[in-house]
Order: structure tokens, then sequence, then C-alpha cells
């Protein structure tokens, strides 16, 4: 509304203009004319930007009394519709009681006139100018409501958002309460009768290592359950990824394969989804070098690129045998780096080896 009224005030004194030019009427009205309409554009904006009542009010003052010289100097179409724009103008700035004070000002322009005249004249400009102030505020009315609707739009749609990060949560919970109380409890008796089976056996029986590598694999098992369901539950209280890349290398080496990290980029946080696929695809690569492939060395890298972040897992085992057994585990793994907006690609190295490489938007 503040353009239209502008477009108004500068298409008015156009009309102010062409009125003195061709009445021959003095110059000072198109001075004063000017003056109305830079205060009536510009000086409006900057008023109506602060929004103080004192501001506001200097301004009408101001304008009304210019208005008021422009029409005495020349009482035609052009000063009357001054005065329906300053109209309309107070009603975006001021409360109605305001308004309506200005409004009962306005035709005491024709004061001066014969008594018959300055009631015909008076009354039409009242009317012209109660019009105006009609429909500014119908205007104001229906911007405040579309302003109120889009809110409520805003407002609504981060209503739904809410309620579907809340069932999203609730869903999570649950899953990682029945992995807790299913999955969990079963591992938990496993590993107790594992232990239970070692303490009466004898030292030297045959069966101890086996059982012992049971035993291992029911803990690193269960660890993995408590992880999945901290994982769930959130929020996420994991290391940063190069320090958890750092604990698999080093468990790896420990288990008997050489293995090394390198870190190239600068580290930055990542978002769960994304750093748990990063993760997940180390520990996949490691574990089927480690125990299928017959790797004797591997090499775990982690790159931060400027638009992306790449994992590589290279090791000099058998290709074809890693190949076939990862079937499983990389669909698992695809489908996590499909779900981050990434890809994985794994296969033989161009030499020797297996190289499984996951890459993923930052």
């Amino acid at each position: 509304m503040v353009r239209a009224l502008a477009v108004l005030t500068c298409g008015t004194f156009l009309t102010l203009v062409i009125g003195v030019v061709g009445a021959g009427k003095p110059v000072l009205t198109v001075v004063l004319g000017g003056l109305y309409t830079v205060l009536a554009t510009v000086g409006f904006a900057w008023v109506h930007r602060r929004d103080q009542r004192a501001w506001s009010v200097a301004y009408v003052a101001a304008v009304l009394a210019l208005a008021g010289v422009v029409f005495a100097l020349d009482p035609g179409a052009g000063s009357t519709l001054f005065l329906v724009v300053l109209v309309s103008q107070c009603v975006l700035l001021l409360p109605l009681p305001y308004t309506v004070v200005v409004i009962l000002i306005v035709p005491m322009v024709h004061v001066g006139m014969t008594w018959w005249d300055g009631l015909r004249e008076g009354f039409g400009t009242l009317a012209a100018v109660v019009f105006a102030a009609v429909v500014t505020e119908l205007l104001r009315r229906e911007q405040q409501t579309r302003r109120a609707l889009v809110a409520a739009h805003e407002q609504l749609r981060d209503y739904a958002l809410q309620a579907e990060r809340l069932a999203t949560a609730q869903e999570r919970n649950r899953v990682a309460r029945d992995i807790h109380d299913g999955l969990g409890h079963a591992l938990t008796v496993v590993q107790m009768q594992v232990k239970a089976a070692r303490a009466v056996l004898p030292p030297a029986s045959a069966a101890d290592p086996v059982l012992a590598k049971a035993q291992e694999q029911a803990e690193t098992a269960l660890a993995e359950v408590r992880r999945s369901v901290r994982a769930l539950r959130g929020p996420r209280l994991d290391p940063p990824l190069p320090e958890a890349l750092h604990a698999l290398a080093e468990e790896t080496s420990a288990a008997g394969v050489p293995t090394r990290l390198a870190v190239s980029g600068t580290a930055r946080p990542l978002p769960d989804d994304t750093r748990e696929a990063l993760f997940r695809a180390a520990q996949e690569g490691l574990t089927n070098a480690r125990k299928h492939a017959g790797a004797r060395h591997i090499d775990l890298t982690l790159d931060y690129a400027d638009a992306a972040v790449c994992l590589e897992v290279r090791d000099d085992g058998e290709a074809a045998t890693a190949a076939s057994s990862t079937g499983f585990g990389l669909v698992g793994l695809r489908e996590r780096a499909e779900h981050v907006g990434g890809r994985l690609v794994a296969g033989a190295a161009a030499d020797r080896g297996w190289v499984l490489r996951i890459e993923v938007p930052a």
C-alpha cells in the first residue's frame, strides 16, 4: 500500500502541474505541490517504517497544513486528491480517533467560499475522504488477514513437522525397547551360559578356545545391541567420527591385521544418519577384510572434502572371498548410503585385494 500511495501521489502532482500550467496560475503552487509530493512519498515511507506515534502526528500535521496551502492557491482536482492521499496515509499511521479528526478538518479548506458553495464543496470533499479512509482500512485489514493466514500456515506446518518427529521418536523408542528386551536379553543369557560352561570345564579342555571365541562374539554382539539402542534413543553421545574410526583400527590391529587410519581435510560435525552410515561402512569393511578375505594389511581413509565426505576401506586380501561373503552386508550399507543421499561402491582393487568406498554429501 505504501508504494500504491506513492504512485497515486505522483499522479496527483502531475494532475496539479497540468492544471496550473493550463490555467496560468502561480508557479508557487507547483513548487509547494512538489514539496508535498516529496513529503508524501519519501517522508511517509520513513515515518511508516519508524512506527512512532509522535513522528506520525508531526508528519500528518505538517502535510495537512501544506495541502491546505496548495488547495488555497489552486482549489482544483489535484489539490483535492492531495487531501485524499493524506487521509489514506493517516489511516495507515494513526489510530481511528486521529483519523476522524483529520477527516473533519479537511472540509475546512473550503472556508472563505460562499456558504452554499462551501457547503456543497465541503460535503463533496468529506464524502471523498471518507470513501478513501474506508477503502484504505479495508485494504489494511485484508493485508493483516493475509499475513495472519501465512503465519497460521507456517505454524501449522511446524506443528505437522513436530508431530512427524514425535511419531518417529516414538517408533524409534519402541524398536529400541524391543531390541533391548528381546535380542539384548537373549545375548546376555547366551553370554552367561558360555561363561558357566567354561567355568565347569577343565582349563586344558579342547572346547575352551571355542567357548572363549563364542563368549567374545556374544560380548561383541551385546555391545552392538547396546550401541544400536543408544542410537535409537538419542540424543547421540558418540565420539567424533575420526575417534570412532581410530578405535576400530586399533581393534582390528589388535586382532592381528595391521590397520592404518588416514584422515584428510578439516573434520566437522556430521548428521547422525550420515555419521552412522560412514561408521557402519568402516566396521563392515574391516570385519570382512579380517575374517573373510584373509587380509594382511588394511588401509582406512577418511576424506573431508568440500561438498562430500568419503570413506574407503582397502585391503590386500582375496577379493573373490570378500565379495562372496559380504552380499547382505553390502545391501544394508547401500541402503544406508542412499538414505543420506550418498552412494557406495565395492569391488576388487586394480592390483590385489578389495576396496569399499562410500561417499555422502556434507
